[in-house]
């Protein structure tokens, strides 16, 4: 009952948002019945809507509103949702490469006695970096100059919104544009854990709409300006899912080879001087840049850091037709409990229940993120899609995506961020296929069009009242490991530099980390540790002793902190 009811409660905003969709059904419904066929549409919609095409004409005018709605809405509701603190492990991870590029660094040195530091998604050796392209460390260590890494979130989720509304005006007439712009604020730039986490998920999602904003803008006008915004957004993709980036570029090539082999082609000299030396220019300098930060931290331009991590922590493979590695020597019990579960969740993709188990998981939080139970609706307006000779290109390439990430070991709503702008041109093609929608004579797909923005504002209307009613429907905001932060916030303004030798209890959450340091250990205020015993720990307390050593259980609830006692068992 407790697991049944704990589902449940994952899922109150999906019931919310499903009762009010059939709620407002019914009035559709009912009101179509008793409306006559010539009966005139409601006034207000018809200022509105000629209101909204005005707007929308305005294309430039049109994708600057829609970030600049994303900015000043989330900025409006910090007094009621706060600033995220970091949670999962892959957060903690971009925060050090932000905290390094913010320095002026490209990585950092091994810190001496590396081991006590360990810590997942992270690498000491060669150096001391994370383990993720630098794309997104990037984008909060901008945050991180401007006052707080989160700004470089919360800029770069309005800046997603804006792209993905600046590619639908190439693939939709504008009022359509902005209507899926406005979608994408209320979907994504508002209460999304792409705005309120430090996870890398908007970033790609530019880079993907990048792209696509650019293929119909090339064909039609052969400029640079779209060439050059191509070859950025491929080199987005590079830098923060390079896998997922690649997968989704794939049949973009494909689409721009055929473009430019077929008779009907423009003339071969100003296709190469305003298409091909434009992208190939920017794609070698950035790639230039990256094989320079590669070599930098691993040592070889041609080296990731996702692999160094990888090759020297994990066994489970990143891709279920390999087979696992054997399992290194770990220094932490901690550090091998999670990657053994990893190998655990890699060994369920090897039989046909556990295959299941996980696709389903993986859809249905796909499917939460991108959908839900509101955008679900258009989609049933998809068969009419598939005939559109328009949408072949938009299909066929989320196809080819799709099969490339059914080949991971794990995918997440991040994991398919590339292809955002994918599904947005789906969608709209989709809404605009419900708009003509009739039943007994009456236009009930006009009025669906309109319940499907006002149930997604009714839902954010909802969801932030109860966070200032302190009515708990969903987890409390902000969100992150709130406790780490508080111990941080006390320890930042006590007298004199910290270290807290961190140790958990036998039910440990791998997925609930306390060591993480900034990029600058020995200078920093706090920094954290493994316990790995008193004997082991005297190496460290020799090196610290000028810090105030204190000894913290991650899994107390609240966690206390107690002065670290020499010879006193710990473990």
């Amino acid at each position: 009952m407790d697991g049944l009811y704990a589902r449940l409660a994952s899922s109150l905003i999906q019931i919310i948002e499903s009762v009010l969709i059939i709620a407002a059904a019914m009035m559709i419904f009912l009101a179509r019945r008793k409306a006559s066929p010539t009966s005139q549409q409601p006034s207000g919609f018809e200022s509105l809507q000629r209101a909204f095409g005005r707007m929308a004409r305005r294309e430039t005018l049109s994708v600057v509103m829609v970030g600049l709605l994303v900015l000043t809405i989330r900025a409006a509701l910090i007094p009621v949702l706060g600033i995220p603190e970091p949670h999962w492990n892959d957060e903690f991870s971009y925060l050090l490469s932000a905290d390094t590029f913010a320095h002026g660094r490209v990585t950092n040195p091994t810190p001496p006695m590396w081991v006590h530091f360990e810590s997942f998604h992270i690498i000491q050796q060669p150096t001391y970096m994370s383990m993720y392209p630098p794309g997104q460390g990037l984008v909060l260590a901008a945050g991180q100059r401007l006052g707080h890494p989160w700004i470089g979130q919360w800029i770069i989720t309005a800046l997603m919104c804006s792209a993905l509304c600046w590619m639908l005006q190439a693939w939709f007439p504008p009022g359509w544009a902005l209507f899926g712009g406005m979608l994408a604020v209320l979907r994504f730039g508002i209460l999304s854990y792409w705005m309120n986490t430090y996870w890398s998920g908007a970033l790609p999602a530019l880079g993907g709409a990048l792209v696509l904003g650019s293929l119909p803008r090339l064909k039609k006008y052969l400029r640079v300006r779209d060439a050059v915004l191509m070859a950025l957004g491929l080199t987005i993709l590079a830098n923060t899912r390079p896998y997922e980036g690649f997968i989704f570029s794939l049949p973009v090539a494909v689409a721009m080879i055929v473009w430019m082999t077929r008779q009907s082609r423009p003339e071969t000299k100003l296709m190469l001087r305003r298409v091909v030396l434009p992208i190939l220019l920017v794609l070698v300098i950035s790639g230039a840049f990256t094989g320079y930060y590669y070599y930098r931290v691993t040592g070889s331009p041609f080296r990731m850091t996702y692999q160094v991590n990888r090759g020297t922590y994990a066994t489970a493979p990143y891709f279920l037709w390999q087979l696992p590695r054997p399992e290194p020597e770990y220094h932490d019990v901690v550090m091998r409990d999670f990657y053994r579960w990893e190998l655990r969740q890699f060994e369920q993709n090897r039989t046909l229940r556990g295959a299941l188990s996980r696709t389903s998981d993986k859809l249905v939080s796909i499917w939460k993120f991108y959908f839900g139970p509101l955008l679900t609706i258009p989609f049933l307006a998809l068969p009419w899609t598939f005939r559109d000779r328009k949408m072949r290109f938009p299909l066929i390439a989320g196809a080819v995506f799709v099969a490339g990430l059914a080949v991971q070991t794990w995918t997440m709503p991040h994991y398919v961020a590339p292809a955002t702008g994918l599904i947005y041109i789906v969608l709209i093609q989709c809404l605009r296929h419900m708009r003509l929608w009739r039943w007994r004579g009456q236009p009930i797909g006009v009025a669906f069009l309109r319940v499907i923005p006002m149930i997604a504002i009714a839902m954010v209307l909802l969801r932030v009242s109860a966070v200032a009613a302190h009515v708990q429907i969903e987890p409390a905001w902000p969100r992150g490991n709130l406790d780490r932060a508080a111990v941080v916030r006390e320890l930042q303004h006590s007298p004199g530099e910290h270290l807290v030798i961190v140790h958990y209890g036998d039910c440990h959450d791998v997925d609930w980390e306390w060591v993480y340091n900034a990029a600058d250990i020995d200078h920093a205020k706090v920094v954290w540790a493994r316990d790995m015993g008193d004997e082991q720990n005297q190496e460290l307390l020799r090196y610290f002793a000028a810090r105030k050593i204190w000894l913290l259980n991650g899994d107390d609830s609240p966690p206390k902190l107690s002065p670290y006692t020499s010879g006193e068992p710990t473990r």
